[in-house]
């Protein structure tokens, strides 16, 4: 990947938001090792349904979602369903006003990565 691949890097924020255990840090990880310019949003603890732009108003915003027992199992959470269902409902504005959304159960960290990559190269 090279410069002319991808928008300019130091200036395009990507933010990044979605449950606990929907792989954000990786993705964000990943993301950061090609060049991007990333944010952690949790807007999955924020009560407040528009933080994530209050806050961040990133140029590009990726929803990361998972079901609850993929949550669960990757984090080693001591969830209920309640818990869950509290974090989509605080994600719900997010969700809507996303640019990609990915469900991420069944894929790995690299389809992951893949996908959002594959999105920046379309909207070139």
């Amino acid at each position: 990947m090279n410069d002319k691949d991808e928008p300019d890097s130091k200036r395009f924020l990507i933010g990044v938001v979605g449950p606990c255990g929907s792989g954000k840090s990786t993705l964000i990880a990943g993301l950061e090792k090609e060049g991007f310019k990333c944010r952690h949003i949790a807007q999955e603890h924020s009560y407040v349904p528009s933080m994530w732009q209050k806050i961040t108003n990133p140029d590009l915003l990726v929803f990361l979602n998972a079901s609850f027992e993929t949550c669960t199992q990757r984090r080693r959470l001591n969830w209920n369903n309640a818990d869950y269902q509290e974090q989509q409902n605080r994600l719900a504005h997010a969700l809507q006003h996303a640019d990609l959304i990915i469900q991420t159960d069944s894929l790995t960290i690299e389809e992951v990565q893949s996908r959002v990559l594959d999105f920046l190269r379309a909207k070139r």
